[in-house]
């Protein structure tokens, strides 16, 4: 018997949390983002009511079978067990690097700032982005520059004195990339991040100084 309603757990090519109506013109109705337009009525209409709020879901159910999306495959996939890692070693991360920075800046050493380049292991638009904003939220390292030729991010570190804090700058970034693939990427990109991390590159963007790594 032929489903009426097809849910993306039983369609892969589905975006998730979607379903698709049968029949011969493809109607899809997409959940998070008639989720975003009943937010985006209830903000237009500025009160939150019930009445404004069943008003936004029809609406949107209704632009969205009129006006459908085509499909695009972003190459996002939603993992529960890895965003849940991710989130915590986020939050981790932020806490002991904010620590970090406060003794370097009030420790009285002066430290020699510079720009690594350090590249990736997944090359699709997504988790480079996706991996750079991670990167750019925790502080102590800031993405100056994404390569997407070569899957290259460039950061800025704030103590590049040793060589050990420099290999610690670039780990920590392929230990984010792989959290980030691992929580939303497709099966073949985990499958990237499971290899050993590429060899960093010894030529970087200069800094203030002009140096770089």
């Amino acid at each position: 018997m032929k489903h009426l309603i097809i849910f993306s757990r039983h369609n892969p090519d589905l975006p998730p949390f979607s379903c698709e109506f049968a029949g011969g013109r493809r109607r899809v109705l997409d959940l998070p983002l008639i989720g975003w337009l009943t937010l985006i009525w209830v903000m237009l209409w500025s009160t939150l009511t019930w009445a404004n709020v069943v008003t936004g879901v029809v609406v949107a159910v209704a632009v969205c079978l009129a006006f459908p999306l085509p499909r695009v495959d972003l190459g996002l996939r939603l993992h529960p067990w890895g965003i849940l890692l991710l989130a915590g070693y986020l939050l981790y991360d932020m806490y002991t690097s904010g620590v970090q920075v406060t003794r370097q800046i009030f420790g009285g050493r002066r430290h020699s700032p510079a720009v690594i380049g350090v590249p990736l292991r997944c090359r699709s638009d997504l988790m480079l982005t996706a991996t750079a904003v991670a990167v750019s939220n925790v502080p102590g390292g800031t993405i100056v520059e994404v390569r997407r030729s070569t899957a290259t991010v460039f950061v800025h570190v704030i103590d590049a004195d040793r060589p050990a804090a420099l290999d610690a700058a670039r780990r920590s970034v392929w230990r984010l990339e792989e959290l980030m693939v691992r929580a939303f990427g497709t099966q073949d990109e985990i499958d990237r991040v499971s290899a050993p991390p590429p060899t960093a590159p010894r030529s970087g963007v200069p800094d203030e100084r002009g140096d770089t790594v």
